[in-house]
């Protein structure tokens, strides 16, 4: 696997679902609910947040200067708007506007290891942005967790979702999971679909590989982390999910490994 096995109007697709659902959870849960997978939040500050992630991605797509995006007047029009769900509709639609209009050798900034080219980057980041937080929704009007089974992606979905996480966000110096006392440890994740990524933590770093199926890891003392695809998306990025976690990694990694914005 490199990159994303997925097109950008494949990801541009998926981000029109997943607000779809978004729009249609919010709406149902209301807006002074709470969100249990995000503490703290109700889902108007869900709704101002998604919004303004959309908003500056879209500003950056068109060339902009990431650091002269005013993020905070975004978030501020979303948290007092009369109609945030329908102000979470008009962003959406302007970066799909921006993505779908975009060259393919467009040249902006991107921030995660071994990124794609930067159109198909901005697609994929916030084709899974949209998504997790479609979950999000799904949880507030529900009043709980998300499970595998309310998923409306396919598994090439969750992998491409799992691959972002643990080859790009993970290997960044500032995120990540981090070895305990600084005894590195080696953990694979692997999916029922045959995708396997191996992570050799250490005090300061994480390192990702991506595994083929006939590749051998050193060693017989890695911690495992397995399970269905669409499970393991859930739980890599704290939204639930069933899987075999008979050493804790995720206890481990809710921390370091957590992306907050």
């Amino acid at each position: 696997m490199t990159h994303s096995p997925l097109t950008v109007e494949e990801h541009c697709a998926g981000i029109e679902e997943a607000v779809e659902r978004m729009a249609r959870w919010s709406t149902a849960a209301g807006l002074d609910t709470a969100v249990p997978t995000c503490p703290g939040w109700d889902v108007r500050d869900l709704l101002a947040h998604q919004g303004m992630v959309h908003r500056w991605a879209t500003a950056v797509v068109g060339g902009e200067d990431r650091r002269a995006v005013d993020t905070d007047g975004f978030q501020a029009a979303g948290a007092v708007s009369p109609d945030p769900v329908a102000w979470l509709r008009a962003g959406a639609a302007d970066l799909l506007e921006a993505l779908r209009a975009a060259p393919d050798d467009l040249e902006v900034f991107t921030f995660l290891k071994e990124a794609p080219p930067p159109r198909l980057f901005w697609a994929r980041r916030q084709h899974h942005e949209t998504t997790i937080h479609a979950l999000d929704a799904l949880a507030a009007e529900a009043a709980r967790a998300p499970a595998a089974g309310d998923a409306w992606f396919a598994a090439a979905t969750a992998i491409d979702g799992i691959d972002e996480l643990l080859v790009g966000f993970w290997q960044r110096r500032s995120s990540g999971p981090r070895a305990p006392e600084g005894r590195p440890y080696t953990a694979l994740v692997t999916a029922d679909t045959g995708h396997r990524w191996r992570l050799d933590v250490g005090a300061e770093s994480v390192r990702t590989r991506r595994l083929a199926a006939d590749d051998e890891v050193p060693g017989t003392d890695a911690a495992v982390l397995s399970g269905p695809a669409v499970d393991l998306y859930l739980a890599l990025w704290n939204r639930g999910g069933g899987v075999d976690d008979p050493q804790q990694l995720l206890a481990r990694w809710r921390g370091g490994g957590s992306v907050v914005w």
